[in-house]
């Protein structure tokens, strides 16, 4: 196994927890993009300080490109930092690779929420619903009132897709 695939086999699951918070509070821990910067890093030192050196650099320049959007509301901090941190553990060409996969799956997330405002039923909870059925209550309300997209969904959806393509070497 490459470093490439066990790192994103470490952060998938970081991801998929990103984007359960993100949906249930749209709040993501920092320790979340923390721990898979470090992970990341780590990762790509198997390749050299140079690769590592690199990773890191794109990884900033990634989080610097993204935080006027993220000032203009346009995305989340927790998001920006998602997404700088995925970009610390892989090389260039799979941070492109990532950050298109995320943008495909981050505009179907936004065609779904488009037709769920028309779609999603009114929704009352009452106080014994599952926890399953509060958070998609709660959704059904934002999407109704054209609330933010918990991007950290299209985040972890592109880190999933690219683990799925990488060779299995």
């Amino acid at each position: 196994m490459t470093p490439t695939f066990v790192f994103l086999a470490l952060a998938v699951p970081l991801l998929c927890f990103a984007a359960a918070r993100d949906i249930a509070t749209r709040l993501i821990p920092d320790g979340v993009p923390i721990a898979i910067a470090v992970i990341g890093l780590a990762a790509r030192l198997f390749d050299g300080w140079a690769a590592a050196g690199m990773s890191l650099l794109l990884g900033a320049a990634i989080f610097l490109m993204l935080v006027p959007i993220a000032a203009r509301g346009w995305l989340g901090g927790g998001d920006v930092k998602l997404f700088g941190a995925m970009a610390v553990g892989l090389s260039p060409g799979l941070t492109w690779d990532f950050v298109v996969a995320s943008v495909f799956v981050g505009g179907a997330l936004g065609v779904a929420y488009i037709l769920g405002r028309h779609l999603a039923p009114e929704t009352r909870v009452a106080g014994g619903a599952t926890l399953l059925r509060r958070v998609l209550a709660v959704e059904a309300w934002r999407m109704r009132r054209r609330g933010p997209l918990p991007y950290a969904v299209a985040i972890a959806g592109g880190g999933i897709i690219l683990l799925i393509s990488l060779p299995r070497a």
